[in-house]
């Protein structure tokens, strides 16, 4: 069986970059390794519909309720669940860049207090219960405060789904820093959940020195 391990973090926190670096270094390691990352956009028809919702078609940010919004996400996921067993299947390490994390995380930021924790329940008892997407082994959080994230948003090249230069998400700094408020809650609250600092004394850490952090994280859970 697989170990299955997710990058997650806010927008411009590095995700796609690290996840990737680590697909490479299990390869070089000779450890059979997969990377899969979500939402799917040109994969699947809830991927296309979630391009859609980020690019601003069903309204604002606020227009669509977490509660639904949510489910896009998890549909995404539901209709790749062949394709994600087969991989697990296939391999002795999956990475994916985002994952459930990332849904409880974007979604429940738009919400506080009983309402989100209510939501925190829902949307696992849907993608773990309901849907039976497979659990992950180890989640790991690049923390980059919110101010920082969207900086290095700015610098992305230009997205599928999207001809602006950020989506709606991620235009939003106050929005982006609920995220991350999510995010460590859920850290605080998970064992198999370790948090990465991507600050060190106000300046940003290398991809090299954050990349070397992950890859022992995943040799200690993999000598387990």
């Amino acid at each position: 069986m697989a170990v299955l391990i997710a990058i997650e973090g806010i927008d411009g926190s590095g995700k796609g970059t690290q996840a990737a670096r680590l697909h490479e270094k299990c390869q070089a390691e000779g450890i059979n390794s997969s990377l899969i990352g979500f939402p799917r956009y040109s994969e699947t028809l809830f991927g296309k519909s979630i391009g859609d919702f980020l690019n601003g078609r069903f309204g604002a940010l606020d227009a669509v309720h977490p509660f639904l919004a949510s489910l896009l996400y998890a549909g995404d996921r539901f209709e790749s669940r062949g394709f994600i067993q087969k991989t697990i299947e296939d391999s002795e390490v999956v990475i994916f860049d985002r994952y459930i994390p990332s849904n409880i995380a974007h979604q429940g930021a738009k919400l506080s207090g009983d309402e989100r924790i209510e939501f925190i329940y829902w949307i696992e008892q849907i993608e773990y219960v309901i849907y039976q997407m497979p659990r992950l082994d180890q989640a790991i959080l690049l923390d980059l405060p919110a101010d920082y994230a969207q900086k290095m948003v700015a610098e992305k090249q230009a997205r599928s789904y999207t001809d602006q230069i950020t989506d709606l998400h991620e235009s939003d700094q106050s929005y982006l820093a609920q995220v991350r408020d999510v995010y460590l809650q859920l850290a605080e609250a998970n064992e198999h959940w370790d948090k990465i600092e991507c600050l060190h004394e106000g300046q940003q850490r290398s991809i090299d020195d954050i990349g070397t952090e992950i890859w022992s994280h995943l040799t200690r859970l993999l000598a387990r």
